[in-house]
């Protein structure tokens, strides 16, 4: 077992608020109470401490795909994200024929298991046409229960999430059986209405995937899904937070509304995070990254993002000017509880899972800790 540490001088980002000069100390795996006098200190003086982040929604990076790469490849775009704070991540599929998603799902459940990746999220194939994004159209289907299952199936307990429209046929269905196996029913890629939005909600449905995009936007006659999902207690709004998916004032507008408890920033991030411009797959679609910017060479819909959180992290504070505080729930916190692992993840306290990092005065992401061990050294002395 790996000796203890302590983290003293930074300013400690805590669910009770923010300590300024505290100490963390980390015991083995896991973050402790106390720990004898003369353990030696890392000095974090001048930086912030908070929790590590969990991603809900990612479906790659370091030029890997969740979809589709070996689990070697897939381990490598978990480590990638892993060195940009993301100490838990969710790994996304996207849209492909049944048989092939089942594969998918099987392999994933693996490395889940393993304790890599926290779960699968499915989005798609149960997507409506009209707001598909960068989903292959021809392989859409309508959420029928029976095949809904047999992706929950496949995933061997390991299914987290499953986005669907789901105002298409066996949509309410759907969203019940996620709701009766403990998968959340996330709506999005949707063309419901505000009525369709709420009876979906009334259904089981606890997550808006990526708000704002791909739905019908925002009407004073027409309010469309967005209303609903900003309004309904029981909804979590996932953001993509970096500065192409959403303008900041759409930003505002969702934090504000929802409220820090009812937020969770994500990546979408596609194989190009952390890797660089170029052509990629997603799925069966080509995809041109420009400028850190993915569309579909066919089209030009946005395909996903090359984000990682601590971007994410660091543009919420400096850009968007929202308390850090804030900020730390969206990003660890939120998505913890709604994966039912914030017994061990999402805040620094005695007894959980010692993930952290270490941010510099501008929120620069210096330092990652998982599970006690340094995955990025801050090298501060």
């Amino acid at each position: 077992m790996a000796p203890s540490k302590v983290l003293s001088g930074a300013r400690v980002v805590l669910p009770t608020g923010v300590v300024d000069g505290g100490r963390v100390i980390v015991d083995g795996t896991r973050i402790a109470g106390s720990t004898a006098d003369d353990t030696p200190a890392t000095d974090l003086s001048g930086h912030w401490l908070v929790p590590g982040f969990v991603d809900l929604h990612n479906h790659g990076g370091g030029g890997a795909s969740f979809t589709s790469g070996t689990v070697e490849e897939v381990l490598r775009g978990v480590h990638t994200h892993r060195l940009h704070g993301t100490t838990t991540v969710v790994a996304s599929t996207v849209t492909g024929d049944m048989d092939g998603l089942a594969q998918r799902a099987g392999l994933l459940s693996e490395l889940a298991e393993q304790g890599d990746i926290a779960g699968i999220h499915f989005e798609g194939p149960f997507i409506s046409p009209c707001r598909k994004g960068a989903h292959s159209e021809e392989l859409l289907r309508d959420p029928d229960p029976a095949e809904v299952r047999k992706l929950i199936d496949a995933a061997r307990g390991r299914a987290r999430m499953v986005t669907l429209a789901t105002e298409l046929p066996g949509g309410l269905d759907s969203v019940r059986l996620l709701a009766e196996h403990g998968v959340i029913a996330a709506i999005g890629h949707t063309d419901a209405t505000y009525e369709q939005t709420v009876e979906a909600i009334d259904a089981g449905a606890t997550v808006a995937t990526h708000l704002f995009n791909a739905m019908p936007p925002l009407g004073h006659r027409t309010p469309g899904p967005i209303a609903a999902l900003l309004e309904d207690e029981r909804i979590t709004v996932e953001l993509i937070n970096d500065g192409t998916h959403l303008h900041p004032a759409a930003l505002q507008l969702a934090f504000h509304h929802a409220g820090a408890g009812r937020v969770a920033f994500i990546t979408d991030a596609m194989d190009a995070a952390g890797f660089g411009d170029g052509r990629y797959l997603l799925g069966p679609l080509e995809v041109e990254v420009s400028e850190g910017v993915a569309r579909l060479v066919e089209g030009g819909s946005i395909a996903g993002s090359t984000l990682t959180l601590d971007r994410a992290f660091q543009r919420a504070v400096t850009i968007d000017r929202l308390p850090v505080e804030d900020v730390v729930a969206a990003l660890s916190a939120n998505p913890a509880k709604l994966l039912g692992a914030y017994d061990r993840v999402g805040s620094l306290e005695p007894g959980k899972d010692a993930d952290l990092v270490v941010l510099d005065a501008e929120f620069a992401l210096k330092g990652v800790m998982r599970k006690g061990e340094w995955v990025v050294d801050p090298q501060l002395g």
